[in-house]
């Protein structure tokens, strides 16, 4: 690969992780971790490598195309997107900042997802985004999207929606 090659895989890759996650538009896809990476296919064109937040996310052909465009309006026409789901996304690939832009917009942010795997599963408050409160109860399983659940705080009484830990 060219010193050229290396340069545009660097640009392709900034472009493709600062696009805006078209359901949580305050983040962007590098902010979600789901940009697995960029590389070149046989033919030499460039592929942006993503996984989806879930395999039946109704978002991955905007996604797809937004990708696309940034691309080219950066100066990478004829860019690929694979999408790839092994491993399968987790919530403990969303950045630091991320979280914080989560919950600056209103939404709890996930916990680890990691300490959910040993044997005996903790349920953990989820904290009020608008006073920090932990007295919060689970209103709806599903909120605005399927990857968020509805929660009232009893302090505040606002209702927010929280990522789920995946």
């Amino acid at each position: 690969m060219s010193a050229r090659d290396t340069a545009a895989d660097g640009r392709a890759e900034r472009l493709a992780k600062g696009v805006a996650d078209p359901e949580l538009p305050m983040l962007t896809l590098g902010d979600l971790g789901i940009v697995r990476g960029v590389g070149r296919t046989s033919g030499g064109a460039v592929e942006v490598v993503v996984t989806p937040t879930y395999s039946g996310c109704p978002a991955m052909d905007a996604i797809r195309a937004d990708i696309r465009g940034a691309l080219a309006a950066g100066g990478i026409p004829d860019a690929e997107v694979r999408t790839v789901l092994s491993p399968p996304w987790t919530t403990d690939w969303i950045s630091a900042d991320g979280r914080r832009k989560l919950a600056e917009n209103g939404i709890a942010p996930p916990g680890p997802a990691t300490a959910r795997t040993g044997p005996v599963p903790v349920a953990l408050s989820v904290r009020c985004p608008q006073c920090g409160s932990p007295d919060t109860r689970l209103l709806s399983r599903f909120g605005s999207t399927a990857c968020k659940a509805l929660y009232v705080c009893g302090a505040c009484r606002e209702p927010f929606d929280h990522m789920k830990a995946l």
